[in-house]
């Protein structure tokens, strides 16, 4: 995802890769008929949105000058995250195939976001790249946990719940 890029051109790769992950959870909300798997998606964009926001405090370049008018402009469909195909097979998925999609772009974002933080020799830009990758690694966990309650497993996080001693 940040090959060969310098500092600056991926950092503003990863304003537009958070935008996208905040259209993907908006569009996955407006599917999902579970309350408790909507309002995930919902604070997952919220999130995504905050996270964009980090990248741009710290980004160098003119040609993002507004960030709210960047945010508001029709979603990007150039990155893996909502490309128009996915669109189409997220009006046709059910909430369990949308969180699994979920997880699995969270893992990929994290280890990229990771990479990246240890590839950058500015160490605010790599504090916020770590900072992002943490804070997405809390997004897999939130999603799985979500997907387990769907799916009716106990999760680990729900284990004083069933098992005392």
């Amino acid at each position: 995802m940040f090959e060969n890029v310098d500092v600056q051109e991926a950092i503003k790769r990863s304003i537009l890769v958070e935008k996208c992950a905040r259209d993907f959870y908006r569009l996955g909300a407006t599917h999902m008929k579970d309350d408790r798997a909507r309002k995930t998606f919902e604070l997952l964009a919220a999130e995504e949105e905050e996270h964009a926001k980090w990248f741009y405090d710290i980004y160098a370049g003119g040609d993002i000058p507004d960030f709210d008018a960047f945010m508001a402009v029709d979603p990007s469909t150039d990155l893996d995250w909502l490309s128009d195909k996915e669109k189409a097979v997220m009006q046709e998925m059910d909430e369990r195939h949308a969180l699994e999609l979920a997880m699995h772009k969270s893992q990929v974002l994290e280890k990229s976001l990771r990479d990246m933080s240890g590839k950058i020799a500015d160490d605010r830009a790599s504090a916020v790249f770590l900072k992002n990758a943490e804070a997405t690694h809390q997004h897999y966990e939130l999603i799985e946990s979500e997907f387990a309650h769907l799916m009716g497993m106990v999760h680990e996080t729900d284990i004083d719940t069933y098992v005392r001693e």
